[in-house]
């Protein structure tokens, strides 16, 4: 199924609190850098992946603040809480200019966030968990709702899938993606890594955004590895979007080859992982 580009810019997101890596991913041209102080639950339902959690803090905000010249500086809060308006309050003093709502369930969740932010600042709902999945409709409905960002680690990990990538073949991307182009609520999907890299290529995760209509996607932690080197960052921002410009021209033809590439990856790969898991519990059998 072929949907449709609704938004020309793929915006670029990278997420550091170290202030020296915000400035070169600023001069690379990544639209936003986020500070990541989402810690509630996070290591309860991460802390057994190889996955990063952050510990970044109210701090680090500021720190990135002070060092960006044209990036916008994303925000990921907790999930709400007793404690969130007054967090809230705290980071957009620190100088956020876009807030980030992760691991909400219900609309209420929504509109409890949305009455807290008052309109100070945009903000983007990072849609991950099943409940919300089902909800999508009625949250989409809220008034001040305005961006969304689909989270594919806790919402494979929800979905007790064995494979992040396995929500493309799934066919819910494409169901979700409609709702939002529907609602012309721009949103975004899950990371990329580097061109020529990735368990599943970049090349063909960023062709199934550009299918699905997407207009964000979060450069994975494989991007650090390129701020090793001096001017390695901003030559792959670069490639990558020459990457999305030549991919916004293709066909639907071609989109739906890779789509089906994409499918045949995503599923093998977690075939591998659900023999290796298989057999790791067998070893520790006693």
């Amino acid at each position: 199924m072929y949907l449709r580009t609704l938004y020309s810019k793929m915006k670029l997101i990278f997420i550091t609190a170290n202030p020296e890596h915000a400035a070169t991913a600023d001069k690379a041209g990544v639209d936003r850098v986020m500070v990541d102080l989402e810690i509630l639950g996070k290591e309860a339902r991460q802390g057994h992946l190889d996955t990063v959690i952050s510990g970044h803090t109210l701090d680090d905000v500021a720190a990135v603040k002070r060092v960006l010249k044209a990036a916008e500086l994303l925000v990921r809060v907790n999930p709400v809480h007793a404690g969130s308006a007054a967090e809230i309050d705290a980071v957009i003093a620190a100088g956020a200019q876009r807030l980030m709502l992760p691991m909400f369930r219900h609309p209420k969740d929504v509109g409890t966030f949305l009455d807290i932010v008052d309109g100070r600042l945009p903000t983007v709902l990072l849609l991950e968990t099943s409940t919300a999945l089902a909800r999508l409709p009625q949250i989409l409905e809220i008034p001040g709702v305005e961006e969304i960002h689909i989270g594919l680690n806790d919402l494979h990990l929800e979905l007790q899938l064995d494979f992040m990538f396995e929500l493309f073949p799934s066919g819910l991307l494409d169901h979700v993606a409609a709702q939002m182009l529907g609602a012309n609520i721009p949103f975004g999907v899950g990371g990329v890594a580097r061109l020529g890299q990735g368990i599943l290529p970049a090349e063909l995760i960023l062709s199934e955004h550009t299918r699905l209509g997407s207009s964000a996607v979060i450069l994975s932690r494989d991007f650090v590895q390129a701020l090793n080197v001096e001017g390695a960052f901003a030559a792959e921002v670069a490639r990558l979007r020459a990457h999305v410009d030549e991919l916004s021209k293709a066909s639907p033809q071609s989109l739906e080859a890779a789509r089906r590439k994409v499918a045949k990856g995503a599923l093998d790969i977690a075939e591998t992982l659900r023999a290796r898991r298989s057999l790791n519990g067998k070893k520790q059998t006693p």
